[in-house]
């Protein structure tokens, strides 16, 4: 594209971001000469206070962040594009919280939490969630090369993440089709040219890269005129009246039956707002003033004071619920799904300096490709975008009468193309505001050729199996082909879908299936240094043409080796062969692998010591040992190739260094320890399950994803997988529905002239059967200028996600003791701001908004999660597993893993039940993770997200037993039981509709153990107590004192 074409987030273009792995992706440096001024962004991890002495337990060293590259200049002879005039800043400055004693704050555990001294305690590492990086000079436009990213990027703050969905809604999904001719045809995709220089992959060959401009679409015809944007409280239709002045800062009335706290006011209160008038020029306008939406002389709901040292019946009955946004009940109805889009604050700070204050991190998660069961699908000759930002139009923009629309991100204003004039679903003309694209805050498009680089590929699938020694002894190849066997003819794809197999162990086998033969054909490859395909035409091959070889090769493989004694694994040149075979195309390649990598490029030595496993020290070889498989990762990201790692071992796998390659590709990780056909069933059975879900869930294949933000706002890090290809376009070579992303955001410009801000996600995909689509997602949100709105705002799941992402990053690139002092500091500091600066009156105790109740729970979960724990034995494969799944799952799974959810089941009634599809489902109280909440003579069941537990007390009614679980009494309870009996009995009707929908509402099959005091699982289920005291950590009650202990400093 040209540079006037490429602009960059908000329409102000810049440099290349740096796309490397920074030493830490979380800190920002403050603005250079440039920018607003500013304070210094919150540095979360800079501790209040001192941390109490214990054996080496947390100690923590000095972290060097590294800078991430920003700017928001203009492009060489492209024109900035100004801000509307600020009006004057409200003076907000609330009183700041004292901090004498920076260090290290995560005690170690004491019977007592120990005296706090002033003198004993070290430096802690700080986070800082989000500020404004320097900017310099923009550079020619020659640039070198961009380094290869990892998990976590540096970017410009608007250029938009598209997201997308697949094929497979054909079920549901309104499709409307609109015939009209563009007024203006689209340019020819022939004059974009790329602003710098490609990315560089591994190998050195350059990555192409003009999936860039696809995602930023074809631009109409004519030169854009030279446009300020206006400001956005002008010509935004109906308007809402500001409070009178003298209304403005008052109080709430001191005798305000909820305030036992008095919480200093809001400006903008959380209350239901009047009816909202759309006017003529369409649905999406907000007012110039949302503080006219309600006059409330009570503290909100999310505002009440909560003593969290004498509350202790904090978790509500059901699942916590997201904050809804302070927005029109018109826009509140038409706002993106929490459940795909949401943001860590409902209430977005007007200032850096005031989200500073609040000491709470900001960002975005998404769930982009979810499964819906409703999404609006949309054919058009032309998608309508903004000219200058290329935001798609969607139900926040502004109509300024039916010719003209406002951009809510850039403020542009753009003409009305003709044939959008026309709405295809009530057959009218001259109403675009009653458009879909205009009614859905998400929906799909069918692109367009002039969104395809290339015609659309086809599902291609690559399965690469391990066939040492170890891997038949497990059993899983029968698994496997039985599996491929029973879904073949459920996999996503149309008839041009392509499949291929290649096998190894010392040696790499690849598998002749050209239409003709009577049989598969396998061709070995000695040579693992030099890899080469020995016939490469006849390797991936039409799955409808040689269905019946595919299936013969199935049918003979888990014979072919059952006799092996080759011990040794080649896993690297395997993939290097994958890479090869796919790179024609893209793909994805499902690799099954069950032991350490032994032979070849890639090869690996095992790095555990099991005696460190229970180390209350750092834990060292949490990063690879090896950059070949990123390396390779790379390779395929830029020929639309993904790998997805299936590890089923007993032993040391190292995964830090095998999951590079899928982390790196945009693929996934399935990590099944302790796997064996005959001594596992339960293991076997959860990777039957998955592994059917795997092969027959839709998949988007070449897609890129962007995230457009409204002017003001910067995104700066992300995290999930992928491969960042320019700038702020991430690469997802496949997309598939179970996939979550997260992204950390600052606040580069004041937002005091606007009433709201919005986010765009665009991922750009295509299907299985060959269509080019783009998925849309857009969120609004208001903009507030009050401490006390923004903690009325604070979404405390999302922002335990969004922190556990960081604290991995942290991890790896500082220390663990680092990552979890930074999480305890992340508590401590918003606490202390909302004391300080919230609060008007000091009360005892410790002090917490209700929608912050749950913030030191979730905190201490996480530092009790197998991903940050220490002084618990703690194998280090499953430690980077559960990091994994930390950064790649979207949130309403992420949360079950950080804090399970624990239900007495001995005593389920119908009573407040759920029909789902003519079935009732028992929905019995959320009980605290606490030893003290079992009873002996009850059933309890813990749902910790990949594994249930049903808990059997001694002195269980011997009704539970005998109708629910087939048993004569306690003692008959076998210590492996994994499965509920189908009996014909109510209570198992209903005990079993609620295992079954709580299996039902994630992707993937979590195990059901059912245990009793001598079953050795049993350790494993207290070990998610989280309210409990253990041997190397603190109760909930004693982390609560150490808190409270910082926070009065």
């Amino acid at each position: 594209m040209s540079s006037t074409d490429f602009s960059s987030q908000n329409g102000a273009g810049g440099p290349p971001y740096a796309n490397g792995p920074s030493q830490n992706p979380v800190a920002l440096q403050p603005p250079g000469p440039g920018y607003m001024a500013h304070q210094t962004p919150y540095n979360p991890m800079q501790a209040k206070g001192p941390m109490p002495p214990g054996p080496g337990l947390y100690n923590s060293g000095p972290y060097q962040p590294v800078p991430p590259v920003s700017s928001n200049q203009a492009l060489p002879g492209q024109p900035m594009l100004k801000r509307p005039p600020m009006g004057p800043q409200h003076s907000m400055t609330p009183p700041q919280s004292a901090s004498p004693n920076p260090g290290s704050r995560i005690p170690p555990a004491h019977a007592t939490p120990p005296p706090v001294s002033a003198n004993n305690y070290q430096h802690a590492p700080a986070w800082q969630y989000g500020g404004t990086p320097p900017m310099g000079a923009p550079p020619p436009m020659a640039m070198p090369p961009l380094r290869p990213a990892g998990n976590h990027m540096t970017s410009s703050p608007s250029l938009a993440t598209p997201q997308a969905s697949s094929a497979e809604y054909r079920a549901t999904p309104p499709v409307f089709h609109n015939a009209m001719q563009p007024l203006c045809p689209p340019t020819s995709l022939q004059g974009y040219t790329q602003q710098g220089h490609m990315p560089t992959p591994g190998n050195g060959a350059q990555v192409p890269n003009s999936f860039d401009h696809l995602e930023m679409g074809p631009k109409m015809a004519g030169p854009l005129p030279p446009q300020q944007p206006s400001p956005p409280t002008r010509h935004m239709g109906l308007s809402y009246p500001s409070l009178p002045p003298g209304y403005q800062n008052t109080s709430a009335p001191p005798n305000a039956a909820t305030m036992q706290h008095p919480v200093q006011p809001s400006t903008q209160p959380y209350s239901h707002p009047q009816p909202y008038q759309q006017p003529s020029a369409g649905p999406a306008q907000l007012s110039p003033s949302l503080s006219g939406l309600s006059l409330q002389s009570q503290t909100p709901e999310a505002l009440r004071v909560v003593n969290l040292l004498q509350e202790r019946n904090l978790l509500p009955l059901g699942p916590v619920t997201p904050p809804t946004p302070c927005l029109p009940q018109d826009l509140q109805k038409i706002n993106c799904h929490p459940e795909v889009f949401r943001s860590t604050l409902t209430s977005i700070p007007q200032t850096q300096s005031l989200l500073n204050k609040a000491k709470l991190p900001l960002g975005l998660l998404l769930h982009p490709f979810k499964d819906l069961s409703q999404l609006p699908v949309v054919t058009s000759s032309t998608i309508v975008r903004c000219r200058s930002c290329r935001t798609y139009i969607n139900p926040f923009v502004t109509f300024l009468d039916q010719r003209r629309w406002k951009c809510n991100l850039c403020y542009r204003v753009n003409d009305v193309p003709e044939e959008f004039m026309y709405n295809p679903v009530s057959r009218s003309y001259g109403e675009p505001h009653k458009r879909p694209e205009v009614q859905n805050a998400t929906l799909e498009f069918i692109a367009p050729s002039e969104y395809m680089l290339r015609p659309p590929q086809p599902a291609v699938y690559l399965i690469v199996l391990d066939v040492s020694h170890n891997a038949v002894e497990t059993g899983y190849l029968d698994v496997v082909c039985q599996s491929l066997l029973e879904n073949i003819n459920a996999l996503p794809g149309d008839s041009r879908t392509k499949i291929g197999f290649i096998t190894f162990d010392s040696t790499i086998h690849f598998y002749n299936l050209q239409e003709g033969l009577s049989q598969p054909q396998m061709l070995i490859v000695s040579d693992i240094e030099d890899i080469f395909l020995p016939t490469p035409d006849s390797l991936l091959v039409n799955l409808n043409e040689c269905k019946e070889l595919v299936q013969d090769l199935l049918r003979s493989l888990p014979q072919m080796f059952g006799k092996t004694m080759e011990t040794q694994c080649a896993l690297g040149p395997a993939l290097q062969a994958a890479f090869k075979l796919l790179s024609a195309t893209g793909g994805r390649v499902s690799v099954f692998q069950t032991q350490l990598p032994s032979l070849g490029v890639g090869a690996l030595k095992s790095r555990e010591d099991p005696n460190q496993r229970a180390s209350a020290k750092d834990i060292q070889h949490l990063s690879p040992a090896t950059d070949f498989y990123k390396k390779l990762a790379l390779d395929c990201s830029g020929q639309q190739v993904a790998v997805d790692l299936f590890l089923l071992s007993s032993q040391y796998c190292d995964l830090a260094s095998l999951g590079c390659i899928s982390r790196y590709s945009a693929g996934s990780v399935y990590y099944y320890p302790s796997y064996h056909q005959q001594h596992n069933p339960a293991g076997v059975e959860c990777f039957q399950k998955d592994l059917k879900r795997y092969l027959t869930r839709k998949i988007g294949f070449e897609a890129v994803m962007r995230i457009r933000c409204s002017k003001g706002l910067s995104i700066h890090t992300f995290h999930g997988n992928f491969f960042v290809r320019s700038t702020d376009l991430l690469s997802l070579p496949n997309v598939n529905p179970d996939a979550g992303f997260a992204v950390q955001m600052s606040i580069e410009e004041n937002l005091v002239d606007m009433q709201s801000v919005s986010f765009q996600a665009a991922l750009l995909y295509t299907s299985s059967k060959g269509e080019r689509r783009i998925r849309v997602h857009t969120m609004c949100l208001p903009v507030v200028n009050s401490l006390s709105d923004i903690f009325a705002g604070a979404d405390v799941q999302a922002i335990t996600c969004l922190l556990a992402s960081m604290a991995v990053d942290r991890s790896v690139t500082a220390s663990l003791s680092d990552a979890r002092d930074a999480m305890t500091n992340a508590s401590i500091d918003s606490l202390t701001s909302f004391r300080t600066s919230v609060l008007t009156i000091q009360q005892p105790g410790l002090l917490a908004p209700a929608c912050l109740r749950l913030f030191p729970l979730y905190i201490l979960a996480l530092l009790k999660q197998k991903a940050f724990r220490t002084g618990t034995s703690t194998r280090l494969d499953d430690r980077v597993y559960a990091m994994c799944q930390l950064k790649y799952q979207p949130l309403a799974y992420v949360m079950l893993m950080i804090h399970p959810a624990l239900y007495r089941v001995d005593d389920l009634t119908d009573e407040g039940a759920l029909n789902v599809s003519e079935r009732t489902i028992p929905q019995p109280r959320v009980q605290q993770l606490s030893v003290e909440k079992l009873s002996r003579d009850g059933a309890f069941l813990m749902d910790a997200g990949s594994v249930i537990y049903l808990w059997i007390g001694r002195n269980c009614n011997p009704n539970f037993l005998t109708q629910v679980l087939g048993l004569p009494n306690y003692a008959a309870v076998p210590l492996n039981m994994n499965m509920l009996p189908e009996l014909d009995t109510a209570e198992s009707q209903r005990t079993r509709a609620f295992v079954g929908w709580l299996r039902e509402q994630r992707p993937f099959f979590p195990i059901l153990h059912v245990i009793r005091d001598e079953s050795p699982l049993k350790a494993s289920f207290l070990q998610n107590m989280i309210e409990d005291r253990t041997e190397s950590a603190l109760s909930y009650y004693e982390f609560l004192l150490h808190i409270q202990q910082q926070v009065s400093k």
